[in-house]
């Protein structure tokens, strides 16, 4: 049986990203319950980098996760990590001075920011329905990542790094002897000092199973469609459309629209399938904002974003167990953020000084301690 320094649970963006700031500094092993890397959260995720709208800690946390971004370590990527989108945001008659508040707060971060009249606002956006929105700003810095190019630099550079990363390897028990955890998996057994719970979805239930008290880290279904577009329609360059109060986004998506109601309703764990309901609405929407009819949902999915209970990652040592580490409740941050959380983390678990860009930030590590559930 191997031994490891470090046992990550969880094979997404979150493990994978640690696993990449962990392994020049001790042996680290993934284990993943899926066939391939990344099936859950990270693979269905609308690929979406801002540095707005959020709450302040997430904005920070892009705002240092940028730098990775933009200059990422030598031979991580062949291919740049974002591509600049553009947002616009829109909003019906009812919420337009909603609208005129959020720009005049934003500009404040992003000078950039134009006020759209209507004409400014169909060249933008020459799928929107004319008279649809009432107010609406643009945003040039919204991004797409390039989801698989990130993980795949993730995976590659810990693996460069002595990092095992194993598929098919399902958590089933686990014990501790006083000095390290024995790890029971689907396919055998592995042994590590300390344990990092980075199991998305799963967090809470992983716990259990090394007999840690869960932090009540619940998982939410999130639905996603994309739909033909008429032919000769091209909106390969058209800025992600999103509405004031989230109640959708839309953007391009492989020579089709990408569109979601923005749902966020609890589940259970697991491999999540879109309900017929939610499916309806995120057409509803595309048909009521814009000129394109939905003949027919091309594709349709539904993914996990796993929020505590005020919505913060965390992140650090249980504090009923020291060689019990959290890395979850990312919620629909995990991808764009995952630069900065897989250094802070590797940071906090090694003893380590704080990444750069915390202290730019003025952003306390200790904001995401899993002793902030405490009592």
């Amino acid at each position: 049986m191997q031994t490891f320094d470090v046992a990550i649970i969880g094979g997404g963006i979150a493990g994978l990203s640690h696993a990449y700031f962990l392994s020049p500094h001790r042996s680290v092993v993934v284990l993943e319950r899926e066939t391939a890397l990344g099936y859950h959260s990270t693979g269905r995720s609308a690929a979406e980098f801002v540095l707005r709208y959020n709450t302040p800690e997430v904005c920070q946390l892009a705002a240092i996760a940028k730098d990775f971004f933009d200059s990422p370590p030598d031979g991580f990527s062949d291919i740049p990590l974002l591509k600049q989108r553009g947002g616009v945001m829109i909003a019906t008659t009812e919420k337009a001075a909603r609208l005129e508040e959020v720009f005049r707060t934003e500009r404040a971060f992003t000078p950039e920011l134009e006020m759209l009249d209507e004409q400014g606002l169909l060249t933008r956006l020459p799928v929107l329905k004319p008279g649809y929105a009432a107010a609406a700003f643009y945003d040039p810095n919204f991004w797409d990542i390039e989801v698989e190019s990130l993980l795949q630099g993730y995976v590659k550079g810990a693996r460069r790094n002595g990092t095992e990363i194993r598929e098919r390897h399902a958590v089933l028990s686990a014990s501790h002897d006083g000095q390290a955890w024995t790890i029971e998996t689907s396919s055998g057994a592995v042994r590590a000092k300390t344990v990092v719970n980075a199991a998305g979805g799963w967090a809470d239930p992983m716990a259990e199973i090394f007999s840690v008290e869960p932090l009540g880290i619940i998982p939410h279904r999130r639905t996603a469609i994309t739909v033909d577009l008429p032919e000769g329609i091209d909106i390969s360059d058209m800025p992600e459309i999103n509405e004031i109060d989230e109640d959708f986004y839309m953007k391009p998506d492989a020579g089709r629209l990408f569109a979601s109601p923005a749902d966020a309703t609890p589940c259970e764990p697991g491999d999540v399938q879109p309900e017929e309901l939610d499916v309806a609405w995120a057409a509803h929407y595309v048909e009521e904002a814009t000129t394109i009819p939905v003949r027919r949902v091309a594709k349709s999915w539904a993914g996990m974003r796993s929020f505590s209970a005020d919505k913060l990652p965390v992140i650090g040592f249980a504090p009923d167990q020291p060689d019990f580490f959290w890395l979850a409740g990312q919620g629909g941050y995990g991808i764009l953020t995952s630069p900065a959380l897989g250094a802070l983390a590797a940071s906090l678990l090694t003893g380590q000084s704080r990444p750069e860009g915390f202290a730019a930030q003025a952003l306390d590590p200790h904001r995401f301690s899993p002793l902030r559930f405490k009592v």
